[in-house]
């Protein structure tokens, strides 16, 4: 019983909270396709893209978004970037030489 126990909040803990940061990171990328947010003169600001954080209040009743820590982490991997007026754009080349999308994602 306390194996399973052990488990289960290994998987509450760590397991699922990567696989949901790995599902967003995917899921950031469809958004900067989808809304052709490629470059500097296409790029779109987060209230565009709806990649904007919950309020608090929002939050309560809803499940985890891990999209906002998907963006954090793919603008400090430097394939999201940003432009002098603040808008963000998917830097398709890093990306391809970042080795986080090993497979095709669907524009």
């Amino acid at each position: 019983m306390i194996v399973l126990l052990l488990i289960l909040l290994l998987l509450g803990l760590y397991v699922i909270p990567r696989w949901r940061l790995k599902r967003a990171v995917r899921q950031v990328i469809a958004i900067f396709r989808r809304n052709s947010a490629l470059d500097k003169k296409t790029a779109k600001t987060i209230d565009e893209l709806r990649l904007k954080p919950r309020g608090f209040a929002d939050g309560m009743f809803h499940l985890r978004d891990f999209k906002p820590n998907a963006l954090d982490t793919l603008v400090k991997a430097g394939i999201i970037q940003d432009t002098e007026d603040g808008r963000l754009y998917l830097a398709e080349d890093a990306l391809m030489t970042s080795g986080i999308e090993g497979r095709v994602y669907p524009r």
